[in-house]
């Protein structure tokens, strides 16, 4: 595995000061790239814990990957796509047990649409752009709340966009038993419109417990999103309904130490592939989230936005939240950027919401008197390198 990485990584080394041109073998095109993205982090929770670190990720996960195609008739074309995720802060893979842990995937693209097989992102996890001015990344309140990102095992239709209309569906047979693929498949569908400055969509996820589970309730997200291009910005609406969000114990400790129990620090539905268990009594639990964001193009390279959101418990447990952040970002060059941001996330009594990035932050408040009830504030400056 490490093999493979090292001798990737060597691959783009020699080019580090500009963006690799595709290879052509055969008649078929393969394309090696990745990014790096780090930032500094200066947190404070209102309990009077600081937090000041490196970290990885808050805009675009830091990766490597390789892509290709190749055409195989007049209208069809063989496609695959293979990414792993990688921590630059120490030079890990963001996921040890497997090799390309963000994408593996192969497909062909034909008039009708593309039709993959593998493990893929979610249709959630493609459509950040459209939610909000950090693409749905570091500050953004929808992202502090958890966003399920990819699936093995899954089978995925993607159609052209005709009349402004785009269809994707997917299902993961990632299930426990042989020969019995219903049991805890996950399910999808999104559906984006585009008409000149205008774009709707929906876009939801679905995961059965398995059969005879204790907690027998499909865990969901479903995601309603609008937004305006007015030429110098963009102005974003979305609004979530979930019962994607659970307890989590950040301790190895059994029983969990109530001092590592946070209250809103999971998923049923897990983040990166996770399927449902139909143990966790929070499935029961419902949430709205509603979120406004705008941005503003103050020039060619500088970009500055903002956004307000508020996550509610409708189950009346009382773990509600509201935030907001400010962000700038610059096109320093080509291929990197500079971004600053200033955001903050208040819980109630009973909400314990941290906030996230591209990737969940490698240094976090981990304790629950730092998180449940509190306010956390940050400030973060941070780039991102493309190659």
């Amino acid at each position: 595995m490490s093999v493979v990485l090292a001798a990737l990584a060597s691959l783009s080394g020699g080019v580090a000061q500009a963006e690799l041109p595709p290879l052509e073998v055969g008649g078929a095109t393969f394309k090696l790239y990745g990014n790096v993205d780090q930032y500094l982090n200066f947190m404070r929770s209102s309990s009077g814990k600081s937090l000041n670190a490196l970290e990885e990720g808050g805009y675009l996960r830091s990766r490597i990957g390789v892509r290709g195609e190749k055409p195989v008739d007049a209208e069809l074309i063989m496609k695959f796509h293979l990414e792993q995720g990688l921590n630059l802060s120490n030079g890990a893979q963001a996921d040890s047990t497997r090799l390309f842990d963000r994408q593996a995937w192969a497909g062909i693209q034909t008039p009708y649409g593309e039709f993959r097989v593998g493990r893929q992102n979610s249709v959630l996890l493609v459509r950040g752009g459209y939610i909000d001015y950090t693409a749905r990344t570091l500050g953004s309140v929808i992202n502090n709340f958890g966003v399920a990102s990819r699936y093995d095992s899954d089978l995925a239709w993607i159609s052209p966009r005709i009349n402004g209309l785009l269809l994707e569906a997917h299902y993961s047979f990632a299930g426990a038993k042989e020969n019995e693929t219903t049991n805890q498949g996950v399910y999808q569908f999104a559906a984006d419109y585009q008409n000149g400055p205008y774009l709707v969509g929906f876009a939801g996820i679905g995961g059965k417990a398995p059969n005879g589970a204790k907690v027998d309730k499909t865990v969901f997200y479903n995601n309603l999103f609008a937004n305006y291009d007015y030429g110098k910005g963009k102005i974003y609406a979305a609004y979530v309904r979930t019962n994607n969000n659970a307890t989590t114990c950040t301790s190895s400790t059994s029983p969990c130490p109530a001092a590592s129990l946070l209250n809103n620090g999971g998923a049923p539905l897990g983040n990166t592939g996770t399927l449902v268990g139909g143990t966790l009594v929070d499935a029961n639990t419902y949430y709205n989230i509603f979120q406004l964001s705008a941005d503003y193009k103050i020039t060619p390279k500088l970009r500055l936005g903002a956004l307000y959101g508020r996550i509610e418990d409708t189950s009346n447990t009382g773990k509600n939240a509201n935030g907001w952040s400010v962000g700038g970002y610059y096109d320093v060059f080509k291929d990197t950027m500079l971004y600053a941001l200033v955001d903050v996330m208040d819980n109630d009594k009973n909400a314990g919401f941290r906030p996230g990035g591209s990737a969940g932050l490698p240094k976090n408040f981990t304790a629950a008197a730092d998180v449940n009830g509190e306010s956390i504030r940050g400030i973060q400056l941070g780039f991102v390198y493309k190659f």
